[in-house]
């Protein structure tokens, strides 16, 4: 018996197959005892037996006791596990554990049988130790003594195979949430056959409020909504697996035909499921997901093409319109990759210092007076100095747009105190803010550093919020910035108005200080009835407000006589100046407070 213990342990130590030292440790009894057939049975958490080795057993007999339930007339190995002792049948044929088993041993001369159970640490029985006889006989002695040094090794193989197990299970599951890791996820992407196009789908998850409510409740209550989302989402993808990608990524490997027939449906399902409100330790949070969508098409050679391009569609879903979802379709990469580029331009030249500040004079209709300047950014490419809609595409990207609102409020803070210290007149400076700075919950900490550092009282700060900004706030994150915003001091400006669904809606849910008129409206105001009719509103509801109005994108001097006659004191645009270097500035703001008759470059005509 020593050289059976010395085989098998081993082979434990080299780390082989929980299944070959099963089927050695039987060839090794068998050979010390020829006329016994050896079995080795596990039992699963559902108290199922299941074949692990039986080596000399036909296959066909240990395949139809696979998944049995263990109980006292379940066969001696059933009865075994059942019991938690040894069980011994002298004679399969008379036996009534056997009633409804015999016909499977006895065809194979299986005259005899008796188990051993095999215990863990704990003393629950996870296995048997079976011996058949084709006689009708019991155990010796040295059989006893045999099974105990059998279970004894079987525990020590089991307990390392559960080791195992348990470290593969913790490689490829998120501890968080229970559900299949990124590397799973990875391994399961190779195992995907890309022959045939639309035999499977990717649908790739974002959960957009994550970053707001671990800033906003803490931790806890993001890693509980994880947990909700999860749940929620493994519910109604059955039968598909779902991944856990990290942070605030999921993924689901769409293969089922009804769930590819219809993919539409499919993510509008998963986006309702996800829909109601989670109670995250007292906080109500409702989660909102974006979802991307891509098939396996005919060009798709691999499984990452797939990938890369729900990734598209992600990105894509999320600068659209986020808590929806999108299919791929070719011009979205097309897209990503413009998009990447200008993301890319715009890091460069944030490293570069090439980002720069230009000003456009607000002024007084009637006087031609400046009152205000609009800061806007400009990129430096070699000789080119590009606007602000030559790189749009760059700010999509949450990090490029808070780091470009940071670098502009840096460059309009030192020139404001440039021209406070120079004793320049001036009244305020509007800097544009963009949703990426209201949700990383930075913007209030940010102005009063880079305004306090320069010694900038905040009173010449306005910002400009525009209103799509405000129609996705809602879970309320700039409705509470603006208040904090503006009880710190600051005026804050609603920008495009007009252009939104519910404009007035704004006004009455967020105060502001200025609303400034999209230039949409101002292009038509002097002929079209419907324009007027809309800007005479605003201004007039505006004014019962208290609230400033500022008209954007005047180029001629029939619209600035039109939005004066329709109560609108203020305006910007080409037909005053376009947006100019800070040194012009500053010269434009001081022939304005001298009453110089033309202070802006562009105003040949002023109104009286």
């Amino acid at each position: 018996m020593i050289d059976l213990q010395n085989v098998i342990l081993e082979m434990i130590a080299k780390g082989e197959s929980l299944g070959d030292t099963a089927d050695r440790l039987c060839l090794e009894v068998e050979r010390l005892i020829p006329d016994a057939v050896c079995s080795v049975a596990t039992i699963d958490a559902d108290g199922r037996l299941n074949s692990l080795a039986a080596p000399s057993l036909p296959r066909a007999y240990s395949d139809a006791l696979q998944a049995v339930p263990i109980g006292p007339q379940v066969g001696t190995c059933g009865a075994a596990a059942f019991h938690g002792r040894d069980v011994i049948t002298e004679d399969i044929r008379a036996d009534p554990s056997w009633e409804g088993y015999r016909h499977l041993a006895l065809p194979y001369g299986l005259l005899a049988c008796w188990s051993h159970p095999i215990f863990d640490a704990q003393g629950t029985v996870i296995a048997t130790f079976g011996f058949y006889y084709r006689q009708c006989r019991t155990p010796t002695a040295h059989e006893h003594e045999l099974a105990e040094q059998c279970a004894r090794l079987c525990t020590i193989a089991l307990d390392r195979h559960r080791r195992v197990l348990e470290h593969q299970r913790r490689a490829t599951i998120d501890d968080l949430t229970g559900l299949l890791n990124r590397s799973a996820f990875d391994a399961a992407l190779t195992q995907l056959d890309c022959t045939v196009p639309g035999a499977w789908a990717l649908a790739v998850l974002d959960l957009d409020n994550l970053k707001v409510v671990n800033d906003t409740f803490g931790h806890a209550a993001g890693d509980c909504l994880l947990q909700h989302v999860a749940k929620r989402l493994q519910q109604v993808a059955r039968p598909e697996k779902v991944y856990r990608l990290g942070g605030d990524e999921f993924a689901v490997i769409l293969t089922h035909d009804d769930m590819l027939r219809d993919l539409d449906a499919t993510a509008a399902a998963y986006l309702e499921a996800l829909s109601p409100n989670a109670d995250c330790g007292g906080n109500v949070i409702g989660p909102r997901a974006t979802i991307g969508l891509a098939v396996l098409a005919a060009g798709d050679r691999t499984a990452e093409r797939v990938r890369q391009n729900a990734d598209f569609a992600l990105y894509h879903a999320k600068e659209t319109g986020r808590g929806g979802y999108v299919r791929y379709w070719p011009g979205i990469g097309t897209r990503m990759t413009r998009r990447l580029t200008a993301v890319r331009e715009v890091d460069a030249a944030l490293r570069e210092d090439r980002i720069e500040a230009h000003y456009q004079p607000i002024v007084r209709i009637e006087t031609g007076e400046i009152v205000g300047l609009e800061a806007l950014c400009r990129m430096r490419l070699g000789q080119k100095l590009l606007t602000a809609a030559a790189f749009h595409e760059a700010t999509t990207d949450a990090q490029i747009a808070s780091a470009l609102t940071e670098r502009m409020m840096r460059l309009v803070a030192a020139d404001l105190r440039s021209w406070l210290t120079a004793g320049i007149p001036l009244q305020h400076v509007s800097i544009n803010v963009s949703s990426a700075d209201f949700h990383g919950l930075t913007i209030l900490p940010t102005v009063l550093e880079v305004f306090g550092r320069e010694d900038v009282p905040l009173k010449h700060v306005i910002l400009e919020v525009t209103e799509l900004v405000y129609m996705a706030d809602d879970a309320g994150v700039v409705q509470k910035a603006v208040a904090k915003l503006r009880k710190a001091g600051l005026e804050v400006a609603l920008d495009d108005f007009g252009t939104g669904y519910a404009s007035l809606t704004h006004l009455m849910t967020v105060p502001v200080d200025y609303i400034k008129i999209d230039k949409s409206f101002v292009d038509r105001i002097v002929d079209h009835m419907p324009s007027i009719a809309i800007v005479e509103g605003m201004v007039g509801i505006a004014h019962k407000l208290g609230i400033r109005v500022v008209a954007e994108g005047v180029e001629t001097s029939a619209q600035a006589r039109q939005l004066l006659a329709l109560g609108c004191t203020m305006a910007q645009g080409y037909f005053y100046s376009p947006a100019v270097s800070a040194v012009e500035a500053a010269s434009m703001m001081r022939a304005s407070a001298e009453g110089l008759a033309d202070p802006t470059p562009q105003a040949k005509w002023r109104v009286l």
